[in-house]
């Protein structure tokens, strides 16, 4: 069935602004050759997003050219501001972007573990009020959160877990109920395979399995081209996946004696200490300033043995999902780089018959910010483009 004019229109000005979004201003004419569309089609959208306050002249394509044809559109990038803020156990981070993604404040905040969930939800609340302020955004249209946990695939709520401080859960609920904003919380390993996946290591991949390297590990699920969270969110949680070489099994409350065991920043640590490794400059999780020092000084013995480790938890995955590529991400994962993915896959072709490649994440521990504010911004383009 044709599309009405009504909705053909909403289509071409849709794919005229992601266009001017991904290469940035350009002519009519340009547009025109881009979306394949006629001159009067082309001139008419034009006139309709710069009357909705969208899109405005930004320049000419040269003096050689004058006319309407020769004037340079682009996206008016302060039609609004956007935040992002990566929430940890003992910490937050906020950056405060335009509409194009352009980062114009940032800002972080170590919270203490004994600090009560008011005064953390406080204090992070301000600083997310600090940081617009910065930015000069007076009002902000979309919030993306990542956080550790359970995200309710229902309600798009962050559930209560056990281990994981309250303020993070109330932290959610007082932004979605002090703000004039779109709120978006995912889970933080989610985020982060979602900018590998647009900005690092699986920009090529619609299918592949993003390992999150921290203080602890999770897994996030690209499947043709869509993150797949399980019927209850809770797609990945690997820290709880049983393997060989612990001293126990998981319980339904505590992922130690799963993959945790093996693969978190207190496991590894433990493992480069028996290697005799230490790191001049410590770093948040500890775990990758060691890794980072093995690769650097070639202590293969303890990479081998990390990669062994690695491995099995990438096994199991494979064995269930078969992705063809894995990404080792997180502060870890991005210390470990090349060489580690390399071990890592040489040892999980020799465990599982599924060929699979294996690559090291590009964006480290930055990936969470930068997918919570990816989601941001979809989330304000979805609605203002929609117009």
């Amino acid at each position: 069935m044709p599309a009405s004019p009504s909705t053909a229109r909403a289509i071409n000005d849709r794919l005229a602004l992601q266009l001017l979004q991904q290469e940035g201003p350009l002519t009519a004419g340009q547009l025109k050759t881009m979306t394949g569309l006629s001159r009067p089609t082309v001139a008419d959208l034009v006139e309709r997003l710069q009357g909705s306050g969208l899109i405005q002249v930004v320049g000419e394509a040269g003096s050689e050219r004058r006319g309407p044809n020769a004037r340079v559109y682009g996206i008016i990038a302060d039609r609004a501001h956007l935040a992002a803020l990566d929430v940890r156990t003992r910490s937050v981070t906020v950056v405060v972007a335009d509409l194009l993604g352009v980062t114009l404040a940032e800002a972080s905040l170590p919270i203490d573990g004994d600090t009560g969930t008011e005064p953390a939800v406080e204090q992070a609340a301000a600083l997310l009020e600090r940081t617009a302020k910065e930015a000069g955004a007076a009002r902000l249209h979309s919030v993306g959160i990542g956080a550790p946990g359970l995200i309710d695939p229902a309600s798009g709520e962050l559930r209560d877990t056990t281990g994981l401080p309250a303020w993070h859960r109330s932290l959610v609920a007082d932004l979605q109920e002090r703000l004039p904003a779109r709120v978006v919380v995912e889970n933080e390993t989610n985020l982060a395979a979602v900018a590998e996946k647009r900005l690092g290591a699986a920009a090529d991949r619609d299918t592949f399995v993003f390992l999150w390297l921290g203080h602890g590990v999770g897994a996030a699920l690209f499947l043709d081209g869509r993150l797949r969270r399980g019927a209850s969110g809770g797609a990945g949680e690997i820290g709880f996946l049983p393997v060989p070489g612990t001293k126990g099994t998981p319980s339904a409350v505590d992922c130690e004696g799963g993959f945790h065991s093996l693969a978190g920043s207190a496991a590894i640590c433990a493992l480069a200490a028996r290697h005799g490794i230490e790191a001049d400059r410590p770093q948040d999780p500890a775990a990758a300033a060691l890794v980072r020092e093995a690769v650097a000084s070639g202590h293969g013995g303890f990479l081998d043995d990390l990669a062994h480790r690695l491995s099995l938890g990438v096994a199991a995955v494979a064995a269930v999902l078969d992705p063809g590529c894995v990404v080792l991400g997180g502060e870890v994962g991005h210390a470990g780089g090349a060489e580690l993915a390399a071990r890592v896959e040489a040892r999980l072709a020799a465990l599982s018959p599924l060929r699979t490649e294996v690559r090291a994440g590009k964006l480290g521990g930055a990936a969470v910010l930068s997918g919570a504010l990816i989601t941001a911004r979809e989330a304000a383009q979805d609605e203002l483009f929609a117009g």
